[in-house]
């Protein structure tokens, strides 16, 4: 019985193909185009190789690895996006490390204490003891709210803490990079959880090593794919692509934001997954500093907290480097980012110099920002789910005709806002479509 990969080739290159041209391009489809070269995409070019398949990567900026991206613009190494390998014993990046010979160590040493501000003043012993409380009491309801509640993290800390606000926002804010009515505490609860990897000389270069050999078009966005005819159609800068099965990897907002025009128009099912997930905007800027450490050993901590949900977690000298990196999320990053980055860099250095004193001025050397949800190939640091549409990720994950997938951190289930709940929906969408084709 001949296969509907066989029956695709020999349709396209039958009588009918009018001339040799046409012919070429007939041998030339591709059995999957992938749209992205981020930790979903890699891997599942990877797997179609694995596989027998012909596969190529499409991403639209000039370097691979996505929003896992080891920044080292200052001189320094800084992680700008995924720094955890998460739930290790599972994660593909802790075996494909090992394969690769990079070094993954356990995060249990990375801890240099702590301090709380609020506006740049030190918070008193019994200050940090409310809020470390409410901080625990919402953990408490987050293991033991029912499955089948699925509020927001607000809503959820108001029934314990109702004055306390600041316990979910410091959660949402710092880990998801969302306010706290804005995520669902359902999606949050079936997150995997275990042990976590970090890799000493950066994760951005795990994926760089990985990517080697690999068929990728750097610089070449895809702006158009025609799923109407009986193979896909990519419009690109270079040209059209032909292809069986399209793997999309691309984040949640750049599919919302139109740059991707499909032909048809994606099932309302689709659309809808898409309407009931958003994306945070964790984000990170780095401080270098020359001629000091301010008494602080590495891997310190200082949260900062101001009067409009803007909390800052300044983390003080990474893996000994000279750098101080602001983590902080939300509008109050949107903003920032927005303003571009130097004044991004001016405002969090104010920041810092109201906590250490004008001498931190003195030593500040540069910064750079890595702001995601400005970035107009990305427009946000990884996808939540809002409250009520927890179910929407395994939609998402449903393929169009059987030949378009959309496979990334978004559609990973249980691994998602994860580099490897990321692979391993690229791997997943190429299992399936290797049976299909």
């Amino acid at each position: 019985m001949i296969s509907r990969r066989n029956l695709l080739a020999a349709s396209l290159a039958s009588p009918f193909v009018a001339n040799a041209a046409a012919r070429a391009q007939a041998a030339a489809v591709l059995d999957v185009a992938i749209i992205g070269a981020g930790a979903a995409g890699l891997h599942a070019a990877h797997r179609a190789r694995s596989r027998g398949l012909t596969a190529r990567i499409f991403e639209a900026s000039p370097r691979v690895g996505g929003r896992v991206f080891t920044d080292s613009s200052l001189g320094s190494d800084f992680e700008a996006g995924a720094f955890y390998i998460h739930w290790s014993e599972s994660n593909p990046w802790t075996e494909i490390a090992k394969n690769l010979g990079i070094e993954a160590i356990s995060d249990s040493g990375l801890w240099g204490g702590f301090d709380v501000f609020s506006n740049g003043r030190r918070l008193s012993s019994e200050e940090r003891s409310r809020r470390r409380g409410g901080f625990w009491r919402l953990s408490g309801v987050l293991d033991g709210e029912p499955a089948s509640a699925d509020m927001s993290f607000g809503e959820a800390a108001r029934r314990v803490s109702p004055d306390q606000p600041e316990a979910a926002s410091g959660m949402t804010l710092l880990s998801l990079g969302e306010d706290a009515d804005r995520v669902s505490i359902r999606d949050y609860q079936r997150l995997h959880a275990g042990d976590d990897l970090v890799l000493p000389r950066g994760y951005g270069r795990l994926l760089e090593r990985y990517a080697q050999g690999l068929d990728i078009a750097l610089s070449t966005p895809v702006t158009a794919v025609d799923h109407s005819g009986p193979a896909m159609r990519l419009e690109t800068p270079r040209g059209t692509v032909t292809a069986r099965a399209v793997i999309i990897t691309v984040s949640v907002n750049v599919l919302k934001s139109g740059s991707i025009r499909f032909t048809p128009e994606l099932p309302a099912e689709t659309r809808s997954a898409l309407d009931g997930l958003g994306m945070g905007a964790l984000t990170k800027l780095a401080l270098k500093f020359e001629g000091t450490r301010f008494g602080q050993s590495p891997w310190t901590q200082f949260f900062d907290s101001g009067s409009r949900g803007d909390l800052v977690n300044f983390e003080f000298w990474p893996w000994g480097n000279d750098l101080v990196v602001a983590h902080f999320g939300g509008d109050y990053a949107r903003g920032l980012a927005a303003q571009g980055e130097a004044a991004a860099v001016e405002h969090m250095l104010g920041r810092f110099v109201a906590i250490l004193g004008a001498d931190a001025r003195k030593a500040f050397r540069g910064g750079r920002l890595a702001g995601w949800s400005a970035d107009p190939l990305v427009l946000g640091g990884y996808s939540i789910a809002k409250p009520g549409q927890a179910d929407q990720r395994e939609a998402l994950a449903r393929p169009v005709a059987n030949r378009l997938y959309f496979a990334g951190e978004a559609s990973a289930g249980s691994g998602s806002m994860t580099a490897g709940g990321a692979a391993l929906a690229g791997a997943h969408a190429i299992e399936i479509i290797r049976k299909m084709i």
